[in-house]
């Protein structure tokens, strides 16, 4: 229910761009979620790999820790130009290489999952490497007063105490066993 909200707050970062590149590369991300067989599918086909239903997926509850994350990147969204891509850009997608280029090769090797299983997370890997090092670029270039670095400063930081809530909150529900 993250993952398939992304492009909708990529688009709504879009609508407020006022860079042409900007525009461009936000453009280029929301067709890679969108297009083909979209990514929230990948991720659905890992979850159908670990023997929960399409369905399952699809109507579970949302842990609270995803809720909020969901409601941050929301609000994230509708903030200003550089603030918005500080956060969603930098902050969340820029982390996801180095978290799945640590979880893949278990997945594949302890768990048994195969490349079409984990298509979601390889993709991902390559894929954001570029979007983390463009937003940058495009963060460092908007972020052009003392002020403005530092609102884009703080938003990368809530970005990643919100991700790392999101997943202990994961890992919580699903390893541990908690209830929510």
């Amino acid at each position: 229910q993250y993952v398939s909200q992304f492009p909708r707050w990529c688009a709504a970062v879009y609508a407020e761009c006022p860079d042409a590149d900007a525009r461009d590369f936000l453009l280029e991300n929301i067709v890679e979620e969108e297009s083909g067989i979209k990514h929230v599918d990948l991720l659905i086909r890992f979850g159908e790999a670990c023997g929960v239903s399409r369905k399952e997926v699809e109507t579970a509850r949302q842990l609270p820790t995803t809720r909020a994350l969901t409601a941050w990147c929301y609000e994230t969204s509708r903030q200003p130009f550089h603030v918005a891509a500080a956060g969603l850009l930098v902050g969340l997608e820029s982390q996801v290489p180095g978290i799945y280029k640590r979880n893949l090769p278990p997945l594949k090797s302890k768990y048994g999952f195969n490349e079409h299983e984990v298509e979601f997370f390889a993709i991902h890997i390559e894929a954001d490497e570029v979007h983390g090092e463009r937003g940058y670029q495009i963060v460092e270039r908007h972020s052009d007063t003392p002020e403005r670095r530092a609102q884009a400063l703080e938003q990368v930081r809530q970005a990643t105490e919100m991700r790392w809530q999101y997943m202990s909150g994961l890992h919580r529900a699903y390893v541990l066993k908690e209830d929510a």
